[in-house]
């Protein structure tokens, strides 16, 4: 009878083991693995704005580059397209991650960094007298955590901190919030690769606010349990409740912003690593409601993740999306807003800004720019450069920023965080 129970608890323990193994990716394929696949051929997908040819994984090597930030040479800064013209907005931030134009105009800026570097406040910049520059600034909001999208809706104001959705007592113009408010929604927080940032947008009604909540894993090796309610974006009433998610299996999703054209919910993704320097392009596309966009077993659609290969969820991978635009392989794609100003030339309106803050695990350096993808009647077109120059001529690895957000001023210029170079640029027509 010992014998019978030994024999069933080790049983047991191999079932268990199997369970948990079949819901966690395995990182640390065998070198013979990797070289089987990186043998085979090519896979050509359909996106929206053409065909894209992806290598095999591992056909390049994986490889670690970060990048350093150094001073602006003097004279220099970020190059934009003729006819326009860059100046520095606003300067001595600290991290300034976000930005938020408010209804009534105001300028809110969350500094916000990884943990234990944070400023953890949200900063209000005015231009009152329309000269390009802010002339007022308070301190708006402080003793947050790790705070980055911002809204005002109705008499509140919304934060969101990385494990939380908080809203205040909110009055037009005020110049700081001294309440603590309260949090209506409690988000997951922690994890790989520093997915901290929480975003936060409302419909057209107001009826609803959309959240974005990346995985706290590159492929979900440490459990897919860790991963509930994660690379997702969620959909919540204003005041918390009614909790559902909007659509799943979107890595890191951070930009978000409604296609003024289509009215349809779009997102700039950081897409997965450790497959070599093209994959897996970042993109920004078109969220549908209720779709999967393959994270974590596939990529681009059908392409299955290797490192799920003992448990490759076939019915998730056949129901994932294509995304609609790919961009550069760890670009670090964040910022995402559509032009709907009037000062710039007529290419540009209704189309999307993207902020790349910049790759750390690429041979050469990707992103570290805004590219600009045009739209016509609703639809994406081949993205193109728009603000350079951030990356050091001389270098591989030195860098002058890393842009993070785009938001458009009133005026119809275009502001741009530059959060490891602490300033805010600014780009208008000459």
């Amino acid at each position: 009878m010992k014998r019978f129970s030994g024999v069933f608890t080790v049983f047991l323990c191999l079932i268990f083991s199997f369970a948990a193994f079949s819901q966690a990716a395995d990182s640390k394929l065998r070198e013979d693995k990797k070289q089987e696949l990186a043998k085979q051929p090519p896979v050509v997908v359909q996106t929206a704005i053409g065909e894209l040819k992806l290598p095999s994984p591992f056909s390049t090597e994986v490889v670690a580059n970060v990048s350093k930030v150094v001073p602006w040479p003097e004279g220099k800064m970020p190059k934009a397209p003729e006819g326009f013209k860059v100046t520095k907005f606003a300067g001595d931030l600290q991290h300034p991650r976000w930005t938020y134009i408010a209804p009534n105009n105001d300028i809110f800026v969350a500094e916000s960094n990884d943990s234990g570097e944070s400023a953890n406040q949200i900063t209000l910049l005015r231009d009152t007298n329309k000269d390009g520059k802010p002339d007022e600034r308070h301190v708006f909001l402080k003793d947050l955590n790790q705070p980055f999208g911002m809204l005002v809706l109705g008499d509140y104001f919304y934060v969101a901190n990385v494990d939380a959705l908080k809203r205040f007592p909110y009055k037009k113009g005020q110049n700081s919030i001294e309440v603590k408010g309260e949090t209506i929604v409690s988000l997951p927080a922690g994890g790989y690769n520093h997915h901290w940032t929480r975003n936060i947008i409302t419909n057209k009604e107001g009826s609803k606010i959309y959240i974005t909540v990346g995985s706290s894993s590159n492929v979900g090796e440490y459990g897919m349990d860790l991963e509930e309610r994660r690379a997702n974006i969620l959909e919540v009433n204003p005041d918390g409740s009614g909790e559902r998610v909007y659509a799943s299996g979107i890595r890191n999703p951070v930009g978000i912003d409604w296609n003024p054209v289509t009215g349809e919910l779009w997102a700039a993704v950081n897409e997965r690593d450790n497959l070599g320097n093209e994959l897996v392009p970042d993109y920004i596309t078109s969220v549908k409601e209720g779709a999967f966009y393959g994270w974590p077993y596939s990529y681009y659609g059908q392409i299955k993740d290797p490192r799920w290969y003992h448990a490759p969820h076939e019915d998730m991978v056949q129901k994932a999306l294509v995304p609609d635009v790919p961009l550069a392989s760890h670009s670090a794609s964040l910022g995402l807003e559509f032009y709907e100003g009037d000062q710039f030339p007529e290419k540009y309106k209704n189309g999307a800004f993207v902020g790349q803050h910049g790759s750390w695990n690429r041979a050469d350096l990707a992103g570290y720019k805004v590219v600009f993808v045009p739209f016509k009647d609703g639809k994406p077109q081949q993205p193109e450069d728009f603000l350079t120059g951030f990356i050091a001529e001389s270098s591989g690895s030195e860098v002058y920023g890393r842009p993070v957000a785009v938001t458009t001023l009133p005026d119809g210029s275009l502001l741009v965080n530059d959060d490891d170079g602490n300033v805010i640029w600014r780009v208008s027509t000459e």
